[in-house]
């Protein structure tokens, strides 16, 4: 096994005719395999396609229910994986600057993060090791080692 993968998936929730038991499989899968991130849609149809000519049975209501329970567990799975990176060094690349605060640059690590650094412009499109150090409202924040 690997400890540090990250696995991301897409799901479409609310596909016509899916069961609640159906969804609650899909959750199920969501919760064992505990993954980092996940894009998550409400399903839509899309003309010509098979999928079309099924009758929607399900609610605007229920699928968007639906959505926000499957969304609530993955936030909390990325959360988990988040917290568990405080205290790592992570090799990033920074890639711009940040627009909303002075001095800060922005970069990603091999999982996909977004972590903010305290640097100068002449640091993007470099690859630097970071020390993660705290949580920001979305991102992480590190400083260069």
């Amino acid at each position: 096994m690997c400890p540090d993968i990250s696995l991301t998936s897409d799901f479409i929730i609310g596909f016509p005719n899916e069961t609640v038991e159906e969804f609650n499989q899909t959750k199920k899968i969501m919760e064992e395999i505990n993954f980092d991130y996940s894009f998550s849609f409400l399903y839509s149809p899309r003309p010509g396609t098979p999928a079309s000519f099924i009758k929607d049975n399900i609610s605007k209501l229920e699928k968007e229910q639906r959505l926000r329970e499957f969304q609530d567990i993955n936030i909390t799975q990325g959360k988990e994986h988040t917290l568990k990176m405080i205290g790592t060094t992570q090799r990033i690349l920074i890639d711009r600057i940040s627009k909303r605060k002075q001095g800060v640059l922005l970069g990603k690590t091999d999982n996909n993060r977004v972590i903010e650094i305290s640097g100068s412009s002449n640091l993007l499109n470099q690859f630097v090791n970071v020390k993660i150090q705290a949580i920001t409202e979305k991102n992480l924040e590190g400083i260069i080692v």
